[in-house]
Parts: structure tokens; C-alpha cells; sequence
């Protein structure tokens, strides 16, 4: 079993309702520890880190099935994988539109969610809630060649002419 946390920062100008919202878009069952109320301007509330947990990441899962971005999801959840750990963040913004998206960069605009995963075994974990058809003809797995890069762009595949790359040197 997975131990899922769920983190966000709330600024003082934001929704509260709001920010909470767009956590439970992919992570439905999330409870955060506090939720601050919304209070008039002028605001006097400061920053405050809502946490919480979850028990799956299915939510999440389905939206990059849909959204087809399964791999980009592998690469983007694994880029900080050591042991049976990993940590990655989504955008909160993107979330309250239904969206999944990666946040590679520092502090995106709207907010981001972190998400911490701990299990037994959690690379063989994660490609297998990744895995679609295509990995029959393009193999994928956490660190191999055609990962995409720390700051997100892709590895070529494909030639100029279209032709495949995958295996040359």
C-alpha cells in the first residue's frame, strides 16, 4: 500500500474553497489539516501549508490517460524517484480546468500541489500504472534513453525524415 501526501500552499490572496477545489480535482478523498476561512479585504491571513493525504492517485491517472500523457507522467513523477520515494508537483490552476500538468520549473503561476509517494517497489509501481499499448512497439522504463529532460524537452525519437533513432547510437 502507498502512502500518497498531498501538499499546497494557500497565499493570503487566494480562495481558500478554491485552492482546496482544485486539490480534490485529481485527489477526491483529500482532507487537508486546516482550511483557513475567506475573510474582506484587507486580507491579514499569511501563507499557510495545507496537507493532507490520499489513498490513490487514480484521479490523476485517468486524466493523463485522457489527456494522453502517460510517459510524460513516468518521466515527470520518477524524475526525483531514490529508493521507494518520489516526489513531483501538478499545477493547481491546470487542475481547477480539469487538466493535468507537470510543474518542472520553480513556483508556477496559480499554485502548484506536491505530491510524495512511498511504497515497496515503487518504480516497478509506477510503470505499471503508466503502462498503454504503445510501450509494445516503444519500450519505456524509469531512465532510459528517451526520458525528457529535467527542464521538459523531449527526446528525439524521429529523425528528420521521420525515420525512427530509437537504439543508434
Amino acid at each position: 500500500m502507498a502512502d500518497i501526501e498531498i501538499s499546497t500552499v494557500l497565499y493570503p490572496h487566494e480562495d481558500p474553497a478554491r485552492v482546496v477545489e482544485s486539490v480534490r480535482e485529481l485527489f477526491p478523498d483529500w482532507m487537508p489539516n486546516a482550511e483557513p476561512e475567506n475573510s474582506a479585504f484587507p486580507q491579514r491571513r499569511l501563507a499557510v501549508v495545507l496537507e493532507g493525504v490520499s489513498d490513490s492517485i487514480e484521479t490523476l491517472l485517468e486524466s493523463a490517460r485522457d489527456q494522453r500523457i502517460l510517459d510524460t507522467a513516468l518521466d515527470a513523477m520518477s524524475m526525483r524517484l531514490e529508493g521507494d520515494y518520489t516526489e513531483f508537483s501538478i499545477s493547481r490552476q491546470a487542475s481547477m480546468a480539469g487538466k493535468l500538468s507537470f510543474v518542472l520549473e520553480e513556483r508556477t503561476l496559480g499554485g502548484e500541489i506536491t505530491v510524495s509517494i512511498q511504497m515497496a517497489e515503487l518504480a516497478d509501481w509506477l510503470q505499471r500504472m503508466t503502462w498503454h499499448p504503445g510501450r509494445d512497439s516503444i519500450p519505456r522504463s524509469i531512465g532510459d534513453g528517451l526520458s525528457m529532460s529535467e527542464q521538459g524537452e523531449p527526446v528525439e525519437w524521429f529523425d528528420k525524415r521521420g525515420n525512427r533513432t530509437l537504439g543508434e547510437d
